[in-house]
């Protein structure tokens, strides 16, 4: 299909933006934006859990490295939601700390003799990584041709399916149960249960406005009823401070060391890649374009996010996967929402009471909502290998290896103690070795040998099967079952809106045709350019 431009035409009194661009009323935000946060919660907080259990932390220091991270998260998820300058892919991504980097920052610390000792050595390199981040981002967003469907969309079902055993992890009632006879108990399982399958309620008969509140309404739900039945600790609320301020280099001045450095810039390199993969299912979902730029943007993003966090005490950020899972399930596309979770993250860090009010949502219950959001993950991931032709050999087998090598590490886990501490780091996680597996054997099969190979029409996906002149829906109008829409989430039609962003405007032009209402007007074949000024679009044949 030839890609038509769409025309703006100044007539149109009703035109309306873009749902990821558009504002929504404070109520809103303040519900949506605290969904998101409940659902971003406990992965956000385990990375410092498991690094300042690793060295030996105080339970003091281990309660600041928490707040630390929710306040940058914060201002991380602001930057990548609203956008300043060129960074930050104005998309409705939260930015959470990145499970990739949990075993080389464990590794570096542990090698510089743990403690504080070993997170200033942490820092620097993460500060470092950081830099590095900012700097290569325009030349990885053009690199892009290099992840077609195939790619990304492996990527994103490994995200997914190795996320999903830590939910089912949860379920069971947390890893810290592990080996103790109330892991697997009836009970807990019984709560992530229920509270799958209330929101699974809440979505399926619920009005639009209530399905889209689906998964906040599961949890608090699923803790009521845990606390009616005396599951619910709220004892650390009662010891919490009230106020407490993370501060730039509050355990000293970060410490560069090389080796810990190369370390830290490979693990970028990695979540460069998932972070790319984050940025096209995002546009999948909320069907907004997406090209090199908003690569780039995003990745710059994911830069001074790590900047930030080697200087307050946090660590290196990505988009998160889970809360792309939340924006499938609830059909609110709006990036406003992720700024409002930023601003209740910033709070929950400098309030460490609150914060751990949500920190006292049980195991089981998390672990029931996040089963449902994980696996969008994946679902998603599956919708994009659909635009891959997996009758074709080589497809079928960058799919099937590169799921393989994701499941070693789960599966057997001592053949990754064997290998040297440095290859280890990098190489024991699912996400890491799938995808990389991926991209290499896409390199050994499609681009060393220049066969062809698909990529998204992002106009094609805008259009399909919507009238010309339909404008989108808010969040609280939108069909909680869905149209007929092959994403499953109310498919915002070809209304006029300038995909490039808000800020760019077409003057009024006699010459320009606007199609009349009507059904999805249908255009001859035509020569196209797949590459075009905006990047790759799936769908078009390279070369």
């Amino acid at each position: 299909m030839a890609r038509v431009s769409r025309q703006h035409h100044p007539q149109f009194p009703n035109e309306r933006t873009h749902p990821v661009d558009e504002v929504l009323p404070v109520g809103k935000l303040t519900l949506y934006g605290f969904q998101h946060v409940l659902a971003f919660y406990a992965a956000a907080v385990i990375v410092p859990i498991l690094l300042g259990n690793a060295l030996e932390l105080s339970h003091e220091q281990l309660v600041y490295l928490i707040n630390a991270d929710l306040f940058t998260c914060g201002i991380a998820s602001i930057i990548q939601a609203l956008g300043v300058w060129k960074i930050g892919a104005r998309m409705p991504l939260v930015q959470g700390v990145t499970f990739t980097a949990v075993s080389p920052m464990i590794a570096i610390g542990q090698g510089a003799g743990g403690g504080t000792a070993g997170l200033l050595v942490v820092y620097g390199a993460v500060i470092t990584a950081g830099i590095a981040t900012f700097l290569f981002a325009p030349f990885f967003s053009k690199l892009v041709k290099y992840f077609p469907p195939v790619v990304i969309g492996t990527i994103l079902t490994i995200i997914g399916m190795t996320l999903i055993p830590q939910a089912l992890q949860d379920a069971a009632g947390g890893a810290q149960l592990i080996g103790k006879p109330e892991y697997g108990d009836l009970k807990n399982l019984g709560y992530a249960l229920g509270t799958l399958l209330f929101i699974l309620a809440v979505v399926r008969i619920g009005k639009p406005y209530l399905s889209s509140l689906a998964v906040l309404l599961g949890l608090v739900g699923g803790t009521a009823v845990a606390w009616a039945f005396g599951d619910v600790d709220f004892s650390g609320v009662q010891n919490a401070d009230w106020f407490g301020v993370s501060t730039p280099f509050h355990y000293g001045m970060p410490k560069f060391e090389p080796f810990p450095i190369i370390a830290m810039v490979v693990v970028m390199l990695i979540t460069m890649v998932e972070t790319t993969g984050d940025v096209y299912a995002i546009g999948e979902i909320t069907r907004k374009r997406v090209d090199n730029d908003t690569v780039a943007r995003a990745l710059r993003a994911d830069g001074v996010a790590t900047l930030l966090g080697g200087l307050f005490n946090s660590f290196p950020y990505v988009a998160f996967a889970e809360n792309i899972g939340l924006v499938r399930m609830s059909r609110v596309m709006s990036r406003f929402v992720v700024v409002a979770a930023g601003v209740f993250m910033i709070a929950l860090g400098l309030l460490p009471k609150v914060g751990s009010l949500v920190a006292a949502i049980p195991h089981p219950v998390l672990g029931g909502a996040a089963i449902s959001m994980f696996g969008m993950v994946a679902t998603v991931g599956i919708q994009i290998l659909g635009k891959v032709d997996l009758r074709e050999e080589r497809n079928a087998l960058i799919l099937a290896v590169s799921l393989g090598a994701a499941m070693l590490p789960t599966a057997v886990a001592p053949f990754f103690e064997r290998m040297p501490e440095g290859v280890r780091a990098v190489l024991n996680s699912g996400i890491t070795l799938g995808g990389l597996t991926a991209i290499l054997l896409n390199l050994l099969f499609n681009v060393f040998t220049r066969r062809n190979s698909v990529e998204i029409d992002w106009d094609e996906m805008e259009d399909d099967g919507e009238p010309a002149d339909a404008a989108y829906p808010s969040p609280a109008d939108q069909d909680p079952v869905g149209a007929a829409d092959p994403l499953g989430v109310p498919g915002p039609a070809a209304a006029p809106y300038d995909p490039q962003g808000p800020v760019a405007h077409f003057p009024p032009d006699p010459a320009r045709h606007f199609p009349p209402p009507g059904p999805a007007r249908h255009f001859p074949p035509g020569p196209q350019d797949p590459q075009g000024p905006e990047g790759p679009h799936w769908g078009a044949p390279t070369h």
